[in-house]
């Protein structure tokens, strides 16, 4: 079976040769063919088949395709998380965010990264303690399964979704502009090789693409940094202001009317997100999101106890804070860089491949085609490893949390369950194509910020009110989880970045860029509300095994080498 999937592999690498005559010969092609470039490219994603289809020969029960077996090591594991978080979002959005707007941009990075301690502190050790296989696991420990693991099911598709389309977004202008090929088909060999990582590989090529990629971004990113300040020596005060001279001779040629104070304004808040609630919510959002993004609550279930749990997140953390000054530096070497020269404008101005190419043209900017081809190549494996992540998470909600914990019982076998992830896998590679097809032209950072959104207003208060408030009960996690999540979720789609700008219907029903700052608080409410009002004894038995919930969780007591629970 895995030598069908390999030839899928391969079929996919060859879905470009039909396109790629055509860009040579006509009108597809975006800009020359960069054959250095390309070649870099093609060597990456080949080692990235050949990590997978060593982590084939490893992965044969349903904990190894889900967790790894549980024997990736802390340091190992917070690498794999850092790569799992320095996604299209990261590198590519938030550096395209500050190209845009400066200054605003930094929400992205402090937002994301304040997150990490609430991860540290609060779940951590205890979804390590609690959890097997996915955050259900921990948020139904006490409670009657069923409700609460459809709920997170839900939650994790939806927010999976999300995440999913920003990802190949990036991933599909990465290749249209590098190959040459129309979006959609750029889009279409992104999903068939991510379904083929998944469906081989499962938990152990994930982590180890995650890790190897993670040291080459992070080098990769270093050295456009540090090349863009060697330019200024060193001085952040010197690359600033010649972005705002950048900035305010392009709105003097674009005839503002007060060029100046537009260039000026790429040093100061207001830019991006324009009125407090946007700003407050937009925050809430980035802030609690992380902690209920399932394919990153996933990897605590990799690492064999609880102690190497918290060296991942140390790990992770550092990491990650690390990785996101390297993008405010890039985005403005974006812009004194990128911005001004003719090589990375199409005949209307605008940047070739979109706004989130602005890192990827300046790699080429500081290093050539050579390291263009480095970066495109370690970008493109950033996309693809995170996919694989997030495919992986929406597998396991249906396979582990709906089919083997509600459907079957927990009677289904490892081989079932294994059959439905791969089944799933499928169904959400052709649904993160079809996504990824309908929002191509949006900011990939920002449709991460409405996953998180989505995450904060579900997962969160449900992991939160489960581990900490005794009186909690499963019927309040469904109904005020379901609450927070659909009223996220309604909003978002009422807002204006997807009610306007993607299906053009006109001036927004939702007029605020997140929805967090109405949602979040909906989400506690509600399980507040439903538990203290839930009088039934199945409520009183669910409160009373709070105090078991509890032991295990900060001392791990029976959840090292169980079968469940």
């Amino acid at each position: 079976m895995n030598r069908v999937y390999f030839g899928l592999a391969a079929l996919g690498l060859l879905v470009a040769t039909p396109a790629l005559a055509d860009a040579l010969s006509g009108e597809t092609q975006q800009q020359p063919l960069n054959w250095i470039a390309i070649f870099m490219f093609a060597a990456f994603a080949l080692l990235t088949i050949g990590i997978t289809r060593w982590a084939a020969t490893r992965t044969r029960t349903a904990s190894d395709f889900y967790t790894a077996g549980g024997g990736i090591s802390g340091f190992q594991n917070g690498l794999a998380i850092a790569g799992d978080f320095m996604s299209a979002a990261s590198f590519l959005g938030i550096s395209a965010q500050i190209y845009t707007d400066g200054y605003d941009g930094l929400i992205y990075s402090v937002g994301f990264l304040m997150g990490w301690p609430i991860i540290s502190f609060l779940i951590a050790e205890k979804l390590r303690n609690l959890g097997r296989f996915t955050f259900a696991d921990v948020a139904s420990f006490r409670f009657e399964q069923a409700p609460v693991r459809v709920f997170a099911a839900i939650s994790t598709l939806l927010i999976v979704a999300f995440y999913l389309i920003a990802q190949m977004v990036g991933a599909g202008q990465l290749i249209k502009l590098l190959f040459g090929l129309p979006y959609p088909v750029a889009v279409v060999l992104v999903g068939v090789l991510m379904i083929v990582y998944v469906l081989v590989g499962g938990m152990t090529a994930t982590t180890w693409i995650q890790i190897s990629k993670a040291v080459m971004l992070l080098a990769g990113a270093s050295f456009i940094a540090v090349s863009v300040l060697w330019q200024f020596g060193f001085s952040l005060d010197a690359l600033f202001a010649r972005a705002v001279e950048v900035k305010t001779g392009l709105a003097a040629a674009a005839g503002d009317p007060d060029p100046t104070a537009k260039g000026a304004s790429i040093m100061g808040p207001g830019s991006f997100i324009k009125d407090p609630v946007s700003a407050v919510s937009f925050g809430l959002a980035l802030l609690l999101g992380t902690a209920g993004l399932p394919h990153i609550l996933m990897r605590f279930f990799t690492v064999p106890d609880a102690k190497e749990a918290r060296k991942s997140v140390l790990w992770a953390t550092g990491w990650i804070g690390y990785f996101y000054i390297l993008t405010f530096v890039i985005g403005f070497g974006a812009i004194v860089m990128v911005a001004t020269d003719g090589r990375y404008q199409d005949g209307t101005g605008a940047l070739l491949g979109g706004v989130n190419m602005a890192a990827v043209h300046l790699s080429h900017a500081v290093g050539g085609d050579l390291f263009l081809g480095f970066i495109s190549a370690v970008a493109f494996a950033t996309i693809l490893a995170v996919v694989a992540g997030l495919t992986l998470s929406g597998a396991s909600a249906v396979s582990h949390d709906l089919y083997s914990s509600v459907w079957k019982r927990g009677a289904a076998n490892s081989a079932d369950e294994l059959r439905v992830s791969r089944i799933t896998t499928l169904t959400l590679g052709v649904v993160a194509v079809l996504l990824g097809i309908l929002f191509e032209k949006q900011n990939v950072a920002f449709m991460v910020s409405l996953a998180f959104a989505l995450a904060a207003s579900g997962n969160v208060p449900a992991l939160i009110l489960s581990l900490y408030w005794k009186d909690c009960t499963g019927r309040g996690v469904m109904v005020g989880g379901l609450l927070g999540l659909l009223s996220a979720f309604i909003l978002t789609l009422l807002s204006p970045a997807v009610w306007t700008t993607t299906f053009g219907l006109g001036d927004a029903p939702f007029p605020y860029s997140s929805p967090a700052i109405f949602s979040v608080p909906i989400g506690f409410i509600g399980i507040w509300l439903v538990s203290i009002l839930d009088r039934s004894p199945k409520a009183a038995a669910e409160r009373s095994r709070f105090r078991d919930q509890a032991v295990r969780s900060e001392t791990g007591i029976g959840a090292f080498g169980a079968s469940g629970h």
